[in-house]
């Protein structure tokens, strides 16, 4: 294995990212830029960064507008149907691999 030896700034500024990516892992943006999940770990404990856990740190401080709640509710509505699409579609590519015409 090859250790790679990557610049301070680069350390930096993956650190950063990750901290202005509330919604992504830490494998997800180690991914994105091509290094070890544990390395970018590191760098962003060794920066001192601390980002909030789970969903429940990013509670709106006022109730949703009926716009925005309207929102959610479309948004909800058109995932469920791209849900049932996505498993008949795994559905049907796994059943056409089983026909043995």
């Amino acid at each position: 294995m090859v250790m790679k030896n990557y610049p301070p700034q680069f350390k930096a500024d993956a650190a950063a990212l990750y901290q202005s990516r509330p919604e992504a892992t830490i494998r997800q943006v180690a991914a994105d830029l091509g290094s070890n999940p544990e390395t970018l770990r590191n760098w962003v404990r060794a920066a001192g960064a601390s980002r909030p856990r789970g969903r429940r740190a990013e509670v709106p401080t006022e109730p949703p507008t009926p716009l925005e709640e309207e929102n959610a509710a479309l948004r909800k509505k058109v995932r469920e149907p791209e849900e049932e699409r996505e498993i008949l579609r795994k559905a049907a590519k796994y059943f056409a691999g089983e026909t043995r015409w």
